[in-house]
This record gives C-alpha cells, structure tokens and sequence, in this order.
C-alpha cells in the first residue's frame, strides 16, 4: 500500500466520502429518469423538440443564477444548510416531473430541481476543495466525479428493469426516482462542518488591534469580520471567460439523446447506450483528475475539448447506429476529461477565502452559457438534429486548438 508521507493531511477525507455517497444517490434518481425525459416530452406529452431544449436550457440557467448566489453565501456561512436545501429542492423538482400532464409542469420541475443543482453545486465544490490538499484537488474531484457518475449508471440500470417491469411505461420510472433523491437529502446531515468558511485577510495594511469592528459588514464581505475578500485574479477571470465560450457549443445532453432516437435507437437501446456512456464516465473520471495534478488541468481539458469535436461531429453526420454507440462513448470521455478538471482547475487560481464565490460565478457563467445553447440549438434542430451537432464539433475543435497551444506555451516559457 502506498504510504502517506509524514505530517501530509489525506486527501480522501470523510467529508469527500460522504459528499460522493450523496451525490451518487442523487445521480441514481436523476439519471433514471433524464435518458427518458426527451421521450416522455415529445412521445407522452407531444412537445416538439425545440421544447425539449428550452425545458433544460431554461433550467439550467435557474441552476446559474443559484449557482452565483450560493457561491458568494458558502463564503460566508456554513455549508452544510445549503448543501442539504439544495438536495431537498431536487427531491421536490422530480415529485413535479413525475406527476406531470403537459410540458409546461415538466420545465416547473426541472427549474425546481436544477435550482437545488444551484443552490448544492458551489457550497459542495468548495467544501471539496477546501478539505484536501491543493496538490490533490484533481484527485478529490476525480474521485467525487467517478462516485456521482456511478450513480448514473446504476440509475439507468435500475429504470431499464423498471421499464420492462412495468409493461414498457415512462410513468413509473419517473416515481420511482424520487425514492433515492430523498435519501441522498438525508445524507447530508453526515457532513461535518468545523464552522464558516474562514475570512480573507485584508488587502493592504498592518492588522487592526483591539475589538472587532462592530456594526454590519461592508458590501461583498466574507465571514464575520467586515473585512473586502482579496479580488478574484485576472487569471480566474481568463480562464472562466474561455469555459464560458465552449459552453455556448455545449448543449444539454437531452438534445443528444433525442438525435440517438432519431438515428433509430428505441427506449431499451438509449438507456443501454447512456448507460455505456456513462461507464467511459465513471472508469476514465479519477485518471483525468490525477493527470491534472501530475501535468496541466488545461491539458487534460484542452484534450476533452477535442474530444467532444469529434464525438459532436460525428454524431451530427453518422446515421450508423454501432458508430453511434461508439461516438457516445467518446462523449463520455470528453466529460471525464473537462467536468471534474475544470473545478480543480478554478478551484487552483482562487484564494481559499472565495472559494465558495469562484466556484459559482464559473458554474453560472458556464451554466448560462450551456442555456443559451440549448435555446439556440432546438431551435435551430430541424429534422435531426444533425446542423447544430456538426457546427457545436467544428466550433469546439477551434477551442480545443487554442487551449491546447497555449498550455504548451506556457509549459515552454517555464
């Protein structure tokens, strides 16, 4: 066994522990029911599929907004509140979607659930980060990634026997996800959380003596000092803007799963290839983080990136059901290799003190942009689908070139 050196803290720590057995629950629920979702709208409810990619983009920027608020809220008390109201309002948003009529009352759950995505998502991050070693970061979020996304295999798994248990009806399905959604809630009273995230130190000047400063705390202040955070860095800034700028290529996986329905895959053969998908997910999550910590998280997402063109591309042209699975298992590497990488690689250009607040301007920045581009993408769907896969793959390739140069260039420099 490989031995911790002396005096170093651990990096698979209890809090990461139980942070990823709930989100694996979570998962579970939300990936029984979200390979089903593009069908249950546009075959039960009769939505076309423009309203498939406005119900997660809209969604997903609720999830932004939350996200930004959330984030500045962790900084400055506890985590533990927010994390478990964020798992409860999922809970609530998928009793919505199962018991829905018409579309309109699915976009009310998925806002509802995707508002708990907001309001856990920074809160959480930022527990991670701030729990382990900065030079494990990778790790930790490769591990909670792999734990998360072990969920969204079991969980398809799990709706597949459903479905064929009852008689090949989406109903149940939907029902049958809010049972692991409510224990991934209770779950979170497991955390454990010393107090509020620390405060930054001031900017400039010698300390002050004497009592603490009464009276309210200054407008964006952390903790309970009144003092001004340090600044998010200019590199921060540079880094976010980029992720945001793939994310508008970046549509919700719904509009994927319906282009594989439109290729010719029935309802057995898309939870079987989501499942697929999210097997390359699990397996290839943690490798991804450590890669970041021994090389460069720029590389590792620059190379994602340029796997997502191809799979994007590809599935925008093919017609060919086995290069579909294939391409879809591309997709799951591409999301291993970006989705974990990326918050440790935010999470190593913020100062401990705002974390929290980081962490949810990149989710909501990058969580609007993924809104944007579902709205535009259903809109501009057509027939299949195939136009606003191939131009997301083109335009991701250009990305994925230039972040990949740089990341060289820079290494160079050094």
């Amino acid at each position: 066994a490989v031995k911790e050196s002396p005096g170093k803290r651990p990096w698979l720590t209890r809090n990461l522990k139980v942070v990823s057995v709930v989100s694996f629950l979570q998962d579970t629920a939300s990936e029984l029911l979200y390979p089903i979702l593009p069908i249950f709208l546009t075959v039960t409810l009769g939505a076309p599929a423009a309203v498939v990619g406005a119900v997660e983009g809209i969604a997903g920027g609720v999830a932004s907004l939350a996200t930004m608020a959330a984030g500045r809220l962790s900084d400055r008390f506890r985590r533990r509140p927010l994390i478990a109201v964020g798992y409860g309002l999922a809970a609530l948003g998928k009793v919505f979607v199962a018991v829905a009529w018409a579309w309109p009352v699915v976009l009310a759950g998925r806002c509802v659930d995707r508002l708990g995505k907001g309001v856990r998502g920074a809160p959480r991050d930022a527990l991670i980060a701030t729990d382990v070693p900065p030079e494990d970061r990778g790790k930790a979020f490769g591990f909670h990634r792999t734990m998360d996304t072990a969920g969204a295999v079991v969980g398809p798994l799990l709706g597949l026997g459903a479905y064929h248990l009852a008689d090949q009806r989406l109903r149940p399905l939907l029902v049958i996800a809010v049972v692991p959604a409510v224990l991934s809630a209770l779950f979170v009273l497991a955390i454990r959380e010393p107090g509020p995230a620390r405060p930054a130190p001031p900017l400039s000047g010698p300390p002050r003596s004497g009592p603490p400063r009464s009276g309210p705390p200054l407008s964006g202040a952390v903790g309970e000092t009144g003092e001004r955070p340090a600044p998010l860095p200019a590199r921060y800034w540079r880094v976010v803007l980029l992720l945001g700028l793939f994310g508008l290529v970046n549509f919700p996986d719904a509009l994927v799963i319906l282009r594989l329905h439109e290729i010719g895959f029935g309802v057995t053969e898309i939870v079987l290839a989501y499942v697929g998908y999210n097997l390359v997910y699990t397996a290839l999550s943690y490798p991804a983080g450590a890669l970041a910590d021994r090389f460069s998280p720029a590389v590792v997402f620059g190379t994602g990136m340029a796997v997502f063109a191809v799979a994007y591309t590809g599935l925008g042209i093919t017609e060919d059901r086995p290069t579909a699975w294939l391409l879809l298992a591309g997709y799951g590497a591409f999301t291993a290799l970006t989705d974990g990488v990326g918050k440790a690689w935010i999470s190593g250009l913020l100062p401990a003190a705002v974390q929290g607040s980081g962490q949810g301007l990149f989710q909501g920045i990058t969580g609007m942009a993924v809104l944007v581009a579902g709205i535009w993408a259903g809109l501009a769907w057509g027939a299949d689908g195939s136009t606003p896969l191939v131009v997301s793959g083109c335009l991701a390739a250009v990305l994925s070139i230039g972040v990949l140069t740089g990341a060289v260039l820079r290494r160079g420099v050094r």
